[in-house]
């Protein structure tokens, strides 16, 4: 069974960024994350990271088609 929280370094592993990229996305709330314990630690819901590539993939299809750039590969 997967884990239904992520930790930061998951998130850049998954997302293949650096870890101040990923705690942008989080500060941002671009990727929503809570924070857990007394130090503060983010985690990410699994089914948000995924919210949020499905976001990302939808924003690139609507830049590929305003700009003309899709293809019909």
């Amino acid at each position: 069974m997967a884990p239904r929280f992520l930790t930061l370094a998951d998130v850049t592993e998954i997302l293949n960024i650096s870890a101040q990229q990923a705690y942008s996305l989080v500060k941002s709330g671009e990727l929503p994350a809570i924070q857990i314990g007394g130090r503060g630690i983010w985690r990410v819901e699994a089914s948000e990271l995924e919210r949020y590539i499905e976001r990302m993939y939808e924003q690139t299809r609507a830049r590929a088609a305003h700009s003309g750039a899709a293809t019909d590969a």
